[in-house]
C-alpha cells in the first residue's frame, strides 16, 4: 500500500483545475523520516494527550485538537514546499474540509433533531414512565438496556447513553452496586446498537457516507452486535438484585409537538437514505431538507406553544424575531417567551463538532505526510484481514474511535464488504472495553459521579471482551470469513 494516494469522497466537487493537478501527481510524498513528519506526530500525541486529560485539566477537548490540526498543516505545507510542490498540501487540506462540511451539516441537523426532542421533553417522559411502573431492579437493568441497544441506532449512541443513565441513576438512588452495572449495560448497549446504523455512531456516518457499506448492508451486523451487548449484559445480570425502587409519584409528560417531531424525524431520516441510495446524492441534502421543515414548524410553535406567560395581555406578530430571544413583551408588564428554534440550534454539541473537525485535519495532515500508507502496510500487510480489523477495534478502547474509522478510510486498504462491516463492528463496540473508549462511557461518568467509575467498568471488561470476541466470531460465522 505503499505510496498509494487514495482521493478522498470530496474529490469529486473540486474544480476540475484541482482534479487534473491531482491526477497529474497521484503519489504523496513519504515524509515519515523527515523533521516535518516527526514533529508534526509529535504535536498530534501532545494534542490527544489533552483529549485524554479532559475531565481533570476541565479543557474541551476540541480546543488542543484544532491547534494542534493548524500546526500540523503548516508543518505540511512547509514540507512540501521544500520540495518543490506547492500545490499538493493546499489541494489535499481542501478536499478534508470539504469531506468535513458535509459530516458537519449532517450531525448538525441529527444533533437539532435529537435537543428538539430534548426540549419536547420527550425523554423526560419515557424517564418518569419507566421509573413510576415499578419495576424491579433487574427488570429496569434489562428494559434499560434493550431500549438504548434499539434507540441508539436511532438517535445516536451518546445522546441515549445519557437519556438511560439518567433512567439508571433515577431508579438506583443510593443503590451504587446497581447505577455502576447499570451505566456498564447502557454504555455497552448504546455502543452496540450504535454499530448496525449509518445514524447511531460517527464511525458508522462515516462509513456509509464514503460508499463503503450501503444503509441496508448495515442490518448485517445486527447479530453480531446484539451478540456483543446480550453476552455480557447477562454476565453483569447477576450482580443485580431482584428488589424494587422507590417509585416516583410526579409523571412528566411532553410538550406540544412531540409526537410530531419524531415522525419528522423518521422522515428525514428515510428521505436522507433515498436521496443517496436512488439519486447517488449526498445524503446531508435529505438531512438539511428535513432540518428546514423543522425550523418551519418551529415557527408554528413559536406562534402557538408559549412556554411561560406572566400577567399582562400579549401581542403575537414578530414571534420569532424578537429582540428579546425568543420573549414577548404585552401592554404592562405581560412576558410570554415562546419556543425558539434557533435555541435548540444553539445546544448541539458543539464541542464535538470542533473536535471531529481537528481530528480531521489531524489525521488528515499525518496521512499527507504518509504515515497512514506507512500504517496501512504494517497492519494490513503484513496480518490477516480479519486479524488486522480485530485489532484496529481494541484500539478504539484506548483511542477515540472517530480518529481510527477516518485513519482506516483514509488507508482503504482494499477491503470487501464483509471486512468492512467487520471493521465498522469493531471500531464501533471496541470502545466498551473502558470507560475513557467510547464517548458514551466519558459522559455517563461525569453523569454519575463517582457511582460509575473508571475502575467500577475495568472490573467488567472480561465480560465485555467476551461479547466483543464473541461478536466478531458470529460476524465471521454469517458470512464465511
Amino acid at each position: 500500500m505503499k505510496g498509494k494516494h487514495v482521493l478522498p469522497a470530496a474529490y469529486a466537487l473540486l474544480p476540475l483545475s484541482a482534479q487534473a493537478s491531482l491526477q497529474a501527481s497521484p503519489q504523496l510524498l513519504d515524509l515519515t523520516t523527515s523533521a516535518y513528519g516527526y514533529l508534526a506526530l509529535l504535536i498530534f500525541l501532545l494534542g490527544y494527550l489533552f483529549v485524554v486529560m479532559e475531565e481533570k485539566l476541565a479543557l474541551r477537548k476540541s480546543k488542543p485538537v484544532i491547534v494542534a490540526a493548524g500546526l500540523i498543516w503548516v508543518l505540511v505545507g512547509i514540507a512540501y514546499h521544500q520540495h518543490g510542490d506547492q500545490v499538493t498540501a493546499g489541494a489535499e487540506l481542501r478536499l478534508y474540509i470539504l469531506d468535513y462540511a458535509e459530516l458537519f451539516l449532517f450531525l448538525l441537523a441529527a444533533m437539532t433533531f435529537v435537543n428538539m426532542l430534548e426540549e419536547r421533553r420527550v425523554f423526560e417522559a419515557l424517564r418518569t414512565w419507566l421509573v413510576s411502573r415499578g419495576f424491579s431492579l433487574r427488570s429496569i437493568y434489562w428494559i434499560t438496556g434493550a431500549l438504548t441497544f434499539c434507540i441508539s441506532p436511532i438517535a445516536d449512541n451518546l445522546s441515549t447513553a445519557l437519556l438511560m443513565g439518567a433512567v439508571v441513576l433515577a431508579v438506583g438512588n443510593h443503590n451504587y452496586r446497581f447505577i455502576s452495572v447499570g451505566c456498564i449495560n447502557v454504555v455497552v448497549a448504546a455502543n452496540a446498537g450504535g454499530a448496525f446504523s449509518p445514524f447511531g455512531d460517527i464511525t458508522t456516518l462515516m462509513v456509509w457516507q464514503q460508499g463503503h457499506v450501503s444503509f441496508v448492508q448495515f442490518s448485517h451486523l445486527l447479530l453480531p452486535a446484539l451478540v456483543n451487548w446480550l453476552l455480557p449484559a447477562l454476565l453483569m445480570s447477576i450482580a443485580i438484585e431482584n428488589a424494587r425502587p422507590a417509585t416516583v409519584q410526579r409523571h412528566q409528560r411532553m410538550k406540544k409537538g412531540g409526537i410530531t417531531i419524531i415522525l419528522m424525524f423518521l422522515a428525514t431520516i428515510v428521505s436522507a437514505v433515498l436521496v443517496h441510495s436512488l439519486l447517488n446524492l449526498p445524503p446531508v441534502l435529505g438531512m438539511m431538507t428535513g432540518l428546514g421543515v423543522l425550523k418551519l414548524y418551529g415557527y408554528y410553535l413559536s406562534l402557538h406553544d408559549p412556554i411561560f406567560r406572566e400577567q399582562g395581555h400579549i401581542t403575537h406578530h414578530h414571534a420569532e424575531n424578537s429582540s428579546n430571544h425568543g420573549m414577548l413583551r404585552g401592554d404592562h408588564t405581560g412576558v410570554v417567551r415562546r419556543f425558539d428554534i434557533f435555541k435548540v440550534v444553539e445546544r448541539a454539541s458543539w464541542d464535538t463538532l470542533m473536535f471531529f473537525y481537528g481530528i480531521v485535519l489531524c489525521v488528515g495532515g499525518l496521512a499527507t505526510l504518509g504515515y497512514l500508507n506507512n500504517l496501512s502496510g504494517l497492519i494490513y500487510g503484513n496480518l490477516d484481514m480479519a486479524l488486522a480489523n480485530s485489532l484496529i477495534g481494541l484500539l478504539s478502547a484506548i483511542v477515540d474511535n472517530i480518529p481510527i474509522m477516518f485513519a482506516v478510510l483514509s488507508m482503504d486498504p482494499g477491503m470487501t464488504l464483509d471486512q468492512w462491516l467487520l471493521a465498522t463492528l469493531t471500531v464501533g463496540t471496541g470502545g466498551s472495553l473502558l470507560s475513557i473508549g467510547s464517548a458514551a462511557g466519558v459522559a455517563l461518568m461525569g453523569q454519575a459521579q463517582g457511582t460509575y467509575t473508571f475502575m467500577s467498568h475495568l472490573k467488567w471488561s472480561w465480560a465485555i471482551l467476551i461479547g466483543y470476541g464473541a461478536s466478531i466470531m458470529c460476524h465471521l460465522w454469517l458470512t464465511g470469513l
